[in-house]
């Protein structure tokens, strides 16, 4: 008698009339099933580097631990002293410039026009001839002269007299020194008539670009604009950077308005630029959206630029592992304590983790500082990696059962072709699901 064939729930089932044998149709089978098995125990090893993702996995956290030197970014976690550091070093017009003097004054330079007017006791002197007698004005008015190249006025009998960098009273003196051998008791006056070598200019983006002069009052940043017209555009996305003594420091226009220290007074032949420069910031991830947003502010914190997106997705991030990438300057990133000797440049590759798991964090994020062009990014959390491989590995294996399934069936067809008289019984349950 011809033996049976028994299956995983111990039931068995006869062989059709004729001798045919399923086994002899198997080997093939168990060599597809070997082979799934195979793959399947692969893709476990590899883990989630083999699965579709938006980004790095919250493992990025950890990898500085491993090999720090070999990674060619900084990791950097949020902290209050990190925070404090990064406030510190903000660039702002007013640390760039930190002269808190007054207005300054106005001092002559090459091409203003001055007027001189020489004053003497008595009739008889040097201007004052004898016939005019005693009279209230016993002055003199010379003709209105430009600063020449040389930097000097010319006053009769004085001579030349130094006028470039000199106040009005500062030349005064000069020419009473010049004269006072030879007129009687002179004094003189010196006024500014047209105003050129002192003057600011204002470009850009206001309503009059114009270059003016500078007054002896002194006027502050938001004064130079104003008298200019005022910003055209949105204050949030208008930035001004101010041009003195061959330095540039830019700041946003609403920092002018909002820290009173970088509202400085501006200084003769200063140059004040104001321009829009729309800030953005990217956002990848498990976040609710994803894409580029504008700030809308001229100064936005990380907790402000995740609500923007609308906070983290509750289905896939792990709050752990919300990271920030950013440059920068080397001396930055060496007071945070990263070592920059592997890197080259002035700028310094870092990402900051912020963990919004700890309660902590919250408060942190609403006072840790976006800059333009940063990227934000929300790794998914290790259970939403997970579910992805076992649904890769239950892809594959319904992949490999499909055709066991079809050589069973096959089989089974056959059986019933070649002797009606005899049915096949297979049990499938122990096909891989």
């Amino acid at each position: 008698m011809a033996k049976r064939l028994n299956f995983c729930d111990e039931r068995k089932a006869s062989p059709p009339l004729g001798g045919a044998r399923p086994t002899r149709d198997f080997p093939s089978s168990m060599r597809i099933l070997a082979s799934a098995a195979a793959l399947s125990a692969l893709l476990v090893h590899s883990g989630c580097s083999t699965l579709p993702t938006s980004g790095p996995s919250n493992a990025l956290a950890r990898a500085d631990q491993l090999e720090p030197a070999a990674l060619p970014y900084a990791m950097v976690r949020v902290t209050p002293d990190v925070e404090n550091i990064l406030e510190r070093n903000s660039v702002r017009i007013g640390r760039v410039f930190v002269d808190r003097r007054g207005p300054a004054e106005i001092r002559f330079g090459i091409g203003d026009t001055v007027s001189v007017t020489v004053f003497e006791a008595a009739a008889g002197g040097l201007f004052i001839p004898v016939d005019a007698g005693v009279r209230p004005d016993n002055y003199v008015t010379l003709p209105n002269q430009a600063v020449d190249t040389q930097g000097n006025i010319t006053v009769p009998y004085a001579g030349a007299i130094k006028a470039q960098g000199r106040t009005a009273v500062q030349v005064q003196t000069a020419i009473v020194n010049a004269l006072k051998n030879r007129a009687l008791e002179p004094q003189a006056v010196v006024a500014l008539v047209d105003q050129k070598a002192s003057s600011i200019s204002v470009l850009g983006e206001v309503g009059t670009p114009s270059r003016f002069p500078a007054s002896a009052s002194g006027e502050r940043l938001l004064d130079a604009i104003t008298r200019a017209g005022g910003p055209r555009n949105p204050g949030y996305d208008t930035w001004v950077m101010l041009e003195h003594e061959g330095r540039q420091a830019t700041a946003p226009f609403g920092s002018l308005l909002n820290e009173p220290t970088n509202n400085i007074y501006v200084r003769p032949q200063d140059t004040i630029y104001v321009f829009t420069q729309p800030q953005t910031f990217v956002a990848f991830g498990a976040s609710g959206q994803q894409g580029q947003f504008g700030f809308g502010a001229w100064r936005l914190s990380i907790a402000e630029a995740l609500g923007k997106t609308g906070g983290l997705n509750d289905n896939l991030a792990d709050p752990a592992s919300v990271y920030r990438y950013r440059g920068e300057r080397r001396e930055v990133a060496e007071q945070m304590g990263v070592d920059c000797s592997r890197f080259s440049g002035p700028i310094v590759p870092v990402i900051y983790n912020l963990n919004l798991r700890d309660p902590n964090g919250y408060f942190l994020a609403t006072k840790f500082e976006m800059h333009n062009k940063d990227v934000i990014f929300a790794s998914n959390s290790v259970s939403v990696e997970s579910s992805k491989l076992l649904t890769y590995l239950r892809l594959i294996t319904a992949t490999v059962n499909d055709p066991l399934m079809a050589a069973v069936n096959a089989y089974t067809v056959k059986g019933l072709a070649t002797d009606t008289g005899a049915a096949t019984v297979v049990n499938t349950t122990s096909s891989v699901k």
